[in-house]
């Protein structure tokens, strides 16, 4: 029987043997694709542990990264509220320092440059009404002496605690006759002008001769029909029990210069005006 003669003269391999050959093929392949896998593998973990050496090698403990990173931060966000506390307090500080500031400075004022007074009595209506408030002026006498028809604030010359109100009417040595509701000055045969009165004086208005004293002034309210001024400051110091004698209560007729507080310049509540000194009206 002849054989069956393939190309070149070679046989040709049979069905069996080549599906061996394939079957050897595929499994070396798989093999390699395998062993390639695992070197991949294995170069991943070692790069891992490198880098994880490395780590701790420079003081960084891997376990550690995102707590490190929370406490930095909280650290930031703490620095941030004490920043606000920070510049909460000294804005607080700086509206106390403004405060004191200004305290002291209306403290200032009123003891030394100005008088801010209500006005509890008509006894100088109409000329400042009950209930008014007044701005009067501390420094007035610092350089001048007070004249006549001149608004003085003083002190109650029977009462010192006691604040009040009145026009100056009689100067140091001179003598003040009240005669029927006119006042004369000295020798004068003409009396004041007081324009300013609220009406017809009435009361009191006669039989009163007062010689005031070198540094003291005679003091009259321009409501004279219901103002306690001077002609009524003698009796008060005798029935107080601060005097025993007329002759002793007569002091307190009088106001010293040094007990004069200010003089009155405006009113601002309940009605602004700016008040009249030294002029007589007609």
């Amino acid at each position: 029987m002849g054989h069956w003669v393939g190309h070149r003269g070679q046989s040709e391999p049979s069905p069996v043997s080549h599906a061996r050959s394939r079957s050897k093929r595929l499994h070396l392949e798989t093999t390699d694709f395998g062993n390639q896998e695992n070197e991949n593998r294995y170069y991943m973990e070692d790069h891992t542990l490198r880098d994880t050496v490395e780590d701790m090698q420079s003081g960084i403990d891997p376990g550690q990264e995102n707590t490190t990173a929370d406490a930095a931060a909280q650290a930031e966000e703490n620095e941030e509220r004490e920043a606000r506390k920070s510049a909460f307090v000294e804005e607080l500080i700086s509206w106390i320092k403004s405060f004191i500031i200004m305290f002291a400075f209306a403290l200032f004022l009123t003891q030394f440059v100005i008088i801010n007074a209500v006005i509890p009595s008509g006894s100088m209506e109409d000329t400042i009404m009950t209930h008014d408030r007044l701005i009067g002026a501390r420094f007035s006498y610092w350089f001048s002496e007070p004249a006549r028809g001149d608004i003085v604030i003083f002190h109650y010359p029977v009462e010192e605690k006691k604040i009040y109100i009145k026009r100056i009417i009689g100067l140091p040595g001179e003598t003040v006759r009240l005669v029927d509701g006119s006042i004369y000055i000295d020798d004068s045969e003409e009396p004041l002008q007081e324009g300013y009165l609220k009406e017809e004086w009435d009361v009191l208005n006669s039989d009163f001769e007062f010689h005031v004293p070198e540094g003291c002034y005679l003091m009259l309210g321009d409501n004279r029909n219901w103002s306690e001024d001077a002609r009524y400051w003698a009796d008060n110091a005798l029935n107080e029990g601060i005097a025993d004698t007329p002759e002793e209560a007569e002091q307190y007729t009088y106001v010293r210069k040094e007990k004069i507080l200010g003089k009155a310049l405006f009113t601002y509540f309940r009605k602004f005006r700016i008040l009249e000194h030294g002029g007589w009206y007609e």
